[in-house]
């Protein structure tokens, strides 16, 4: 496969499609950074499986629900793709932009704090 193949083979959606797909329990949304950067902000009901430690065979396996990556512009989620693909899990598609994307377009995040270590919602 070349790589013209593998990026026109990866699927995308947007924040916003994101948002409503979790508010419908469509999907499961993976967020492949790092724990740091999870601890640091996050969205609410991301589960969190570091592109470092990746292991396509722990993901969540849930029939009624597609698996969707997210990292903080698009980058290692695409890695996180090709990694399932080589391990042959019909996974191919993540969030366009990741968390930057998704922050721009005004969804909410969990953040932390890290003078306090207060965990915050923002709106």
């Amino acid at each position: 496969m070349t790589e013209s193949d593998r990026v026109k083979a990866i699927q995308t959606m947007t924040p916003t499609e994101v948002k409503q797909a979790m508010d419908d329990h469509k999907i499961v949304l993976i967020d492949v950074r790092e724990p740091a950067e999870f601890a640091a902000e996050r969205i609410h009901g991301a589960l969190l499986f570091p592109l470092s430690t990746f292991d396509p065979a722990a993901l969540p396996a849930d029939d009624d629900r597609m698996v969707v990556f997210h990292c903080g512009s698009g980058k290692r989620s695409a890695d996180a793709i090709e990694r399932c693909r080589r391990a042959g899990l019909p996974i191919d598609t993540h969030m366009e932009g990741g968390l930057m994307a998704w922050k721009a377009a005004r969804l909410p995040i969990v953040t932390l704090d890290v003078s306090t270590g207060k965990v915050h919602d923002r709106q």
